[in-house]
């Protein structure tokens, strides 16, 4: 049976400035790949590619024209199994193009399942929750610290702070006084940096921020600096790369090998698709490499593919999931957030897409 598919454009739009070290975002735009055995169109697979601005590799102008070419070739599909979706999903999407590998990749799986939203089949699609961080944008102190407050009052015990912003000082002072009020024995703080810190000043930032009793600070530095092997070696903070895996899909064992860092975190919608993902943890883990995964700003529709890719893996630390509210116009979904963890209460109550 031939397979037909169409794709289609959403924005979305932030509840707030989501501020990061690259700058606010006011909305974000996300493609829908919808696919469907021709005989049947009731029934169809749908997949989210939404790359990241300023970040992603495929955050071109030229990425509609690759989604037509991927959909064209997609008709000449006359056979899906899950044992076959990944090498289907390399064939006809082009390299460099990650978020569409997730995308298509969700797509597939989802109508091999029965279309019902179900990407993978296990234990979070019967409602099993998920460990997640809460996570505290970027700002002045008063709303972060407004954040804080909140995201712990509603149950989170791992909380991730934005940094690199605003001014260092400010937010060694914002950390300061959220340790004078919960202690690393009944919070846990993250941080990510991306990349914001220079090479040459990111050990003493790292020194200054580790009396904050840090579990880990992600991507300190930009991406693609020798400095960074330097810096997991000798950091008082554990290290996590997020950027420096980006578009290294075909070395992985090589990246981690030189820069051993303590975590890999990972983004299917940037890092590859889930075919890669799995690949990336199944490295670190022959190294000793810790890893968690996180959502790139994704709609409820590429969360819920992302935590259900997530339930595959024994999870026992926080994963990032947490962004479904950040949207004033995302896509309905059975998806909730409970005292610190996410959970999926009623797979068929998607809406029509």
């Amino acid at each position: 049976m031939s397979l037909q598919a169409v794709f289609f454009k959403r924005t979305f739009n932030f509840r707030f400035d989501a501020r990061t070290s690259r700058g606010p975002m006011k909305e974000k735009t996300s493609w829908f790949i919808k696919v469907w055995e021709a005989a049947d169109e009731s029934k169809y697979g749908i997949g989210e590619c939404g790359p990241l601005p300023g970040l992603s590799m495929d955050d071109l102008p030229t990425l509609e024209n690759i989604l037509r070419d991927v959909i064209i070739r997609l008709g000449a599909v006359h056979d899906i199994h899950q044992e076959n979706i990944f090498a289907i999903v390399s064939e006809i999407v082009p390299r460099g193009f990650p978020a569409v590998v997730f995308a298509l990749e969700t797509a597939l799986l989802d109508l091999s399942n029965g279309g019902k939203r179900i990407v993978f089949d296990n234990g979070f699609v019967k409602g099993e929750p998920i460990p997640i961080n809460g996570l505290v944008w970027m700002g002045d102190e008063e709303f972060m610290m407004k954040q804080v407050h909140e995201k712990i009052s509603e149950g989170f015990q791992c909380i991730k702070l934005k940094v690199g912003a605003i001014d260092f000082d400010r937010e060694c002072r914002i950390l300061e006084s959220i340790r004078k009020t919960y202690e690393p024995a009944h919070i846990t703080l993250r941080l990510d940096a991306n990349g914001a810190f220079s090479a040459e000043d990111a050990l003493a930032k790292l020194k200054a921020l580790s009396r904050f009793d840090i579990h880990s600070i992600e991507q300190p530095i930009k991406p693609g600096r020798d400095a960074m092997e330097k810096i997991c070696s000798e950091s008082p903070i554990p290290i996590a790369l997020d950027e420096e895996l980006i578009g290294r899909e075909g070395n992985k064992d090589a990246l981690l090998k030189k820069i051993h860092p303590q975590f890999i975190i990972l983004k299917p919608t940037i890092h590859g698709g889930f075919n890669h993902c799995r690949l990336w943890i199944e490295e670190a883990v022959k190294m000793n490499i810790g890893w968690w995964i996180t959502s790139a700003l994704e709609s409820n529709v590429g969360l819920n593919a992302i935590c259900q890719f997530t339930a595959n893996y024994h999870v026992d630390i926080p994963q990032g999931l947490g962004t479904g509210s950040i949207y004033t116009n995302n896509i309905p979904s059975p998806l909730s957030v409970e005292r610190g963890f996410i959970r999926s209460h009623a797979i068929q109550n998607w809406p029509e897409l």
